[in-house]
């Protein structure tokens, strides 16, 4: 082929196409680095595309464009773009190209700069060196993911080709679509209350159903929730229902990770407020105010949560890529709808789907959910949607209910999915991937190629029937050299070890990173088969797998009470709860240890013993806002030996037996009262029986040192005395089990026996 001329007159006849289908193209350059620039520039300049339409993602600025690196890729979320080029020479990051692909408008092109697709899979970039995580090096990584990707690359309709070393076209990438029937003009709902012309602006019937449902918040404590996959125009919709509030004199608040993804909401806010006020509106880009007194106007998360009380609506964009505890925040608005991509494209994980979600319907809030299915930004069956999906499994799903719904232990086929397996089985690979997708907040595109590539991670399943019904994902750690651990001692950062890094360099233990173990990065079990003991069947062979070749195996999650409880039940023990809560799931992580030889036994005990001995001082401290179920499951999921044994003198006792049988107080000397409480929740003895609520009241006020007020009004005690006097009544089963005769003799001065 002639090089430039041909590349160019490529390049038209697949936007021509793109464009006349209202679909995208791929274009790949594969070949010199340099060469594919020079192809670039020449395809850009022929192109009737604006500067300000075309995006370069890759590690230099070296057009006249816009341009992100991969790491920010994120930046172009809520936007769209006509061409957006990426350069994958230094490395690839799956999730980038998630986001840089749902970014591309109808009739534009995803330019893709990469080495030969031959030699490609077996270069190494910078996120590969990611999952070169000690003691493994670069050359343990695989080139799995890629090698992947390329077969999709070659498989796929609407994706042309070029080897630019041999100047040969190696697929088209036109599809010659049949033309589309036009579909019907979309009506308003009856008996609306935003204006008609807010509807008269949607484009699809999915499209007016998410804007009819923003008007349930005319009405106090009310949520929506409008989800959908890229390019079906959720954050149109927000925005049309953005500015009819506005035009009707109330005040929206908007939020987003980043001012730049609502760009997509304020222009569609704008255009309706323009429409219905013409000069009379005042629209800018972060916000606009209409002649009835409403606006719409944007604020940093941080910022947003400070104003809720100031506005009459707040509207969240790409929700999704936002932290749960954020989220959380935001549902103090009375009237708050939440737009949010389904299907990873924020590369932020699932901490919505899977964990606000429960804390949504645990609210106050009515909530309204609908979800749009028909693109606007492309038409349906877009070549590159099919591609990306497949490419990145960001649609994958675990098998349907019917095939693992009669899934028990004895049913089951263990199996360690080894990644060669999952490269030639692609229904393997989608059901393990997708069963880990739907069952954990944060699996991402970047987990599937460590999943293929990742030297540490091994995945192994249970099989109902050839299916996947239950799946583990387990890294290899510790087992670090000497200068290694003092590198980590002394403050360094180790990749892919996350307990021996926790407990090295926050617990101060340069042995900790010694033994071996493997760290269950996940587990998830099918939807249609739990509460069965499949999760548990699958914990225990791996156990047995691993058991004479590892010192431990651990793990480290958001705590809840049935979490906890499941991993207590299969044999691991509570050493480390984390002091600041997790971005993405909100809660406070636990890790815990099942020792499985003499060196990780040793490990656990000094770390078990460790956390007991400081537990109290982190309640009233960092801790002080765990909730009190989750401080208790904790406690109870200790090692009963850990920690000292109780030693008080007679004296503390006397003070704890006179709040507990007699006029005593604990406000005096809360001390022993704790040290009391942390050696009950631990021990857990069978002849101490106390109520939830007389446990909670001890985590609150004895470890917690919350105010009398304050849990006297969330344990629903009529007044503060009530609270004191249940709070000593709570102690009397404690005196009588762990008592000393001092404790013992202050009793019977008090109670007649």
């Amino acid at each position: 082929m002639n090089a430039d001329a041909d590349v160019v007159t490529l390049a038209r006849a697949l936007r021509t196409e793109a464009t006349r289908a209202n679909e995208r193209r791929v274009l790949v350059l594969a070949g010199g680095r340099n060469r594919g620039y020079d192809r670039l520039e020449s395809i850009l300049d022929a192109l009737s595309v604006p500067i300000t339409g075309t995006t370069l993602v890759g590690p230099e600025d070296r057009l006249r464009c816009e341009h992100r690196r991969q790491v920010n890729a994120s930046d172009l979320l809520g936007t769209t773009r006509a061409v957006i080029a990426v350069d994958v020479h230094e490395g690839l990051q799956p999730n980038a190209l998630g986001t840089v692909t749902g970014a591309v408008d109808g009739g534009g092109l995803l330019v893709l700069l990469t080495p030969s697709l031959e030699t490609w899979p077996d270069r190494r970039g910078a996120f590969d060196e990611s999952l070169a995580v000690p003691p493994f090096e670069l050359d343990d990584v695989t080139g799995r993911f890629k090698r992947r990707l390329v077969e999709t690359l070659r498989a796929h309709r609407g994706i042309a080709i070029v080897d630019l070393e041999a100047d040969r076209l190696e697929a088209d990438g036109l599809t010659d679509p049949a033309p589309r029937l036009a579909a019907a003009a979309p009506t308003p709902p009856t008996n609306h209350r935003f204006p008609a012309a807010a509807y008269e602006a949607c484009l699809t019937v999915d499209q007016v159903d998410a804007v009819a449902a923003f008007e349930s918040l005319f009405e106090d404590d009310r949520a929506v929730v409008v989800d959908s996959d890229r390019g079906r125009g959720k954050s149109s919709a927000a925005g049309l229902a953005a500015g009819a509030f506005a035009a009707g004199g109330k005040d929206v608040l908007v939020t987003a990770p980043a001012a730049r993804n609502v760009a997509e909401l304020f222009e569609r806010a704008g255009e309706l407020c323009e429409r219905l006020e013409g000069d009379d509106a005042t629209v800018d880009t972060r916000r606009i105010e209409t002649a009835a007194g409403g606006a719409v106007r944007y604020l940093e998360p941080s910022d947003a949560i400070e104003a809720l009380e100031s506005a009459d609506v707040v509207i969240v964009d790409e929700a999704a890529a936002l932290p749960v505890a954020t989220l959380e925040s935001l549902l103090g608005a009375d009237r708050v709808a939440f737009a949010t991509t389904i299907h990873g494209y924020e590369g932020a994980g699932r901490g919505f789907s899977v964990r606000f979600r429960d804390r949504l319907a645990e609210s106050d809030h009515e909530v309204t959910d609908r979800t749009l299915v028909e693109p606007i930004r492309y038409a349906a069956g877009d070549p590159v949607e099919v591609w990306a999906f497949r490419a990145l499994l960001l649609d994958a799903r675990p098998p349907v209910d019917q095939l693992v719904a009669d899934a028990t232990p004895e049913t089951v086929e263990y199996r360690r999915l080894e990644p060669e397996d999952l490269l030639a089985d692609d229904r393997l690979l989608r059901e393990a991937f997708g069963l880990l997708v739907l069952a954990h907040y944060r699996t991402e595109p970047n987990d599937l190629a460590r999943l293929l590539d990742a030297p540490n991670l091994a995945a192994h399943a249970l099989l109902h029937d050839g299916h996947v019904v239950s799946v583990a994902l387990l890294a290899r750690e510790g087992d670090l050299p000497a200068e290694t651990r003092a590198m980590m001692y002394e403050g360094g950062r180790v990749r892919g070890n996350m307990l021996p890094d926790v407990l090295t360099s926050q617990l101060r233990d340069e042995a900790a990173s010694e033994p071996v173990g493997r760290r269950v990065v996940r587990i998830a079990t099918h939807h249609a088969a739990r509460s069965r003991g499949l999760g548990s069947h699958l914990l225990e062979r791996v156990h047995a797998e691993y058991e004479s070749a590892l010192d431990w195996l651990g793990t480290g999650f958001g705590a809840t009470p049935g979490l906890l409880e499941f991993w207590h039940e299969n044999g691991y023990r509570t050493v480390h709860v984390s002091t600041t809560r997790n971005d993405a799931s909100g809660e406070y992580s636990a890790l815990m240890l099942a020792p499985t030889g003499d060196d990780g036994r040793a490990l656990h005990d000094r770390h078990a013993d460790w956390f007991v001995r400081r537990v109290a001082a982190l309640s009233s401290d960092a801790l002080d806002d765990l909730a009190p179920d989750v401080a208790r499951a904790l406690l109870r999921t200790v090692d009963a030996d850990a920690g000292p044994p109780l030693s008080m003198t007679d004296h503390e006792w006397r003070v704890v037996a006179g709040a507990a049988y007699g006029p005593g107080l604990f406000d005096v000397d809360p001390g022993p009262f704790r040290d009391l409480v942390v050696r009950y929740l631990v021990d857990d003895p069978d002849t101490v029986t106390l109520t939830d609520r007389e446990e909670r009241l001890l985590v609150l006020r004895a470890l917690q040192g919350h105010g009398w007020e304050t849990v006297a009004d969330r344990l629903e005690y009529h007044s503060s005395g009530q609270c004191m006097r249940a709070l000593g009544d709570a102690f009397c089963p404690l005196v009588d089990h762990y008592g000393t005769d001092a404790a013992l003799e202050v009793r019977a001065r008090f109670v007649d026996e």
